[in-house]
């Protein structure tokens, strides 16, 4: 037992009732990323999966964001902002940055954080890529920001978290 009552969500639409893109999208397994800027008082945080690293002279990062999201608006005001790559036992962190998950005292209450130039960043998060904001596109119902890649902190990753058809996996070796 899983501690699940439904075994499918009681409010997603069957299957045919879907938007085809969007199930499309939910064919492909994608990263579980937390994306922070901001400065305290100042700060948003998001859960993204829709990310894409490009390698290059500088590297740059893609992602697709809400318009209407908070972190949107604080990437607006600051140009910066960390990329935060989970693994698997960062579950609850990813559900309360996706706001699946309360929070009480707001969503960096909880997690050991430190601030940067660039934004919080959680501390029990070892991978992450420190970016400023190259551009914002309108692309359908979202905006494509790129940033530039301005420092990497690298680590090993056995167990990543992984986002597929609407829940975490975990990988097949």
């Amino acid at each position: 037992m899983t501690g699940e009552i439904h075994e499918e969500h009681p409010f997603v639409p069957p299957e045919d009732a879907r938007e085809p893109v969007r199930r499309l999208r939910g064919r492909l397994a994608a990263p579980v990323t937390i994306i922070t800027a901001g400065k305290e008082g100042d700060r948003a945080g998001l859960t993204i999966s829709s990310l894409v690293i490009a390698e290059g002279e500088p590297g740059m990062v893609n992602f697709l964001l809400g318009p209407t999201a908070e972190l949107y608006e604080v990437l607006e005001r600051t140009g910066r902002f960390v990329v935060h790559v989970l693994e698997s036992h960062h579950r609850d962190l990813s559900d309360v940055f996706a706001a699946r998950r309360p929070s009480p005292g707001g969503l960096f209450a909880g997690p050991e954080m430190e601030q940067t130039d660039w934004g919080p960043v959680f501390v029990s998060v070892p991978n992450r890529a420190f970016c400023s904001v190259a551009s914002f596109t309108e692309e359908g119902y979202s905006v494509l920001v790129t940033g530039s890649i301005d420092d990497l902190v690298v680590e090993d990753v056995t167990e990543p978290l992984v986002y597929f058809r609407g829940r975490y996996r975990g990988l097949v070796g």
